[in-house]
């Protein structure tokens, strides 16, 4: 195993070269005018997989995009690893606030990342770290450490909610059956602090439309008499949420798991400065639910916020009308054992309630997931950590993400399996913001790692 890095330093540049070429294909799976350059970029993942040293590689049409279903069987006794991740990316929007193009990859150095890191849309999220897997399994086959067995499932509409997966995991359980799986498409902490993600938060992900007239008005002639869309849902979103940054929805919390003082506690040992927090995203204060540190609101506690707003004239210029309609995107952030449909429907039910007579309101869910926790007492997180011991020279912190990976939960319920959370990039990574980078250390400290996790998860299988 100690080849490894000297694989690396070897290959590295082409490791690097294509990445950049993957990274170039905009697969924004959200938008149907990328639908060519989608399908590309699934063409691109089988091609690599093929490469790496997969004996079957498939694509695997769906309703959707294609999924990507690859596999090396050494011995049918042995574990086997099954490997998610995705290859669609999110909308570049706003375009203008990059400082390159962002499917023209290129690499610049930061503060953080001193070796330079690549920018691009899905650098991070999640092409860089997907491919991670796919190079360090190449590393496995061609230097003979490969372990144990290992599937490939990389899909390309995660950034649109996973459409077809369920379908596809629940009709190919046999094909999928495995002892684990891994997934890189979280983060760690710092890169001098390893972490491995613990807890994700569900979703629930809807789109609201306020109708008032059936035109839109001269605000001169129909202002004061008519209601405005626009501004009554300003105000039935403002109402969503209390003095104390707690959320209205009746039944909301019903179900949230509370964490112990102790629980609590430990997540407090956490490394964190207030300060850099605040200054790495230029606010004055931080925001959020009374009675909660920074931490414990980004990732045990549930949220709602609004993802986009819009409505009447946004041109240049003036225009004064009273919009028909107005709209809003709202998304969810749920905790472990909020059920998201169930969300869903307590938020169109109250959304409605609240609505005035003098319009008319619209709330269609788009997708959503469930919440997850991994065991820490187990073998796949044993042999996870003590990988990080291995490349990064110390123990990596247990931590829970804010953010959503809603096929986690799907996975544990069909495929009754373990999820370990490897992820490698940092929260000053930019993903799904403009400038989104990942780190040349990073991309290359995962392909280092994750060999040392089939090897340890091997072992600890006998």
């Amino acid at each position: 195993m100690d080849s490894v890095k000297s694989y690396i330093k070897e290959h590295k540049q082409r490791f690097l070269d294509e990445l950049v070429e993957l990274l170039k294909i905009p697969s924004v799976s959200a938008d149907n005018a990328f639908k060519k350059n989608v399908l590309l970029t699934a063409d691109f993942v089988l091609e690599s997989l093929k490469k790496a040293g997969c004996d079957s590689v498939e694509l695997c049409e769906t309703d959707g995009y294609p999924i990507i279903y690859g596999e090396k069987i050494i011995n049918k006794d042995l574990p086997t690893v099954l490997v998610y991740g995705h290859y669609d990316v999110q909308p570049a929007d706003p375009i203008e606030l990059w400082t390159s193009p962002p499917f023209e990859p290129v690499i610049k150095k930061t503060e953080i990342h001193p070796e330079g890191a690549i920018f691009a849309r899905g650098a991070c999220d999640d092409k860089g770290q997907m491919y991670m897997h796919v190079k360090a399994f190449e590393y496995m086959i061609a230097s003979g450490n490969l372990p144990c067995n290992v599937k490939f499932m990389i899909e390309g509409e995660e950034e649109v909610g996973s459409v077809n997966l369920s379908a596809f995991v629940t009709k190919n359980q046999e094909k999928l059956k495995n002892d684990v799986i891994i997934i890189s498409d979280t983060g760690m902490i710092a890169n001098d602090i390893p972490s491995i993600t613990t807890g994700l938060r569900g979703l629930s992900y809807v789109e609201v439309e306020v109708t008032g007239p059936n035109r839109d008005l001269h605000s001169g002639l129909y202002g004061g008499a008519v209601a405005n869309p626009i501004n009554i849902l300003s105000k039935m979103i403002a109402s969503l949420h209390d003095e104390n940054n707690h959320i209205t929805i009746p039944g909301f919390y019903d179900t949230v798991q509370e964490l112990s003082t102790e629980e609590r506690a430990e997540m407090a040992k956490a490394p964190f400065s207030l300060e850099e927090y605040k200054k790495s995203i230029a606010i004055d204060d931080v925001h959020g639910e009374k009675g909660f540190s920074t931490n414990e609101r980004n990732s045990i506690r549930p949220t709602l916020d609004v993802n986009g707003i819009w409505g009447g004239y946004i041109g240049e210029g003036a225009k004064t009308v009273i919009a028909s309609k107005a709209y809003a995107k709202i998304s969810m952030r749920l905790v472990p054992n909020q059920d998201w449909k169930v969300i869903t429907e307590l938020f169109k039910n109250h959304f409605e309630n609240i609505a005035p007579k003098s319009v008319k309101v619209k709330v269609t869910p788009h997708h959503g997931g469930q919440g997850y926790v991994t065991p820490i007492d187990n073998i796949a997180y044993q042999a996870a950590s003590e990988a990080y011991e291995t490349t990064f020279g110390k123990t990596p912190i247990p931590q829970r993400s804010g953010g959503s990976i809603p096929i986690v939960a799907l996975f544990e319920k069909e495929l009754k399996s373990k999820t370990i959370l490897m992820g490698f990039g940092l929260n000053s990574d930019a993903i799904h913001s403009p400038n989104e980078h990942f780190g040349v250390w990073n991309y290359l400290k995962g392909i280092e790692t994750i060999p040392y996790f089939y090897a340890n998860f091997a072992k600890l299988s006998l």
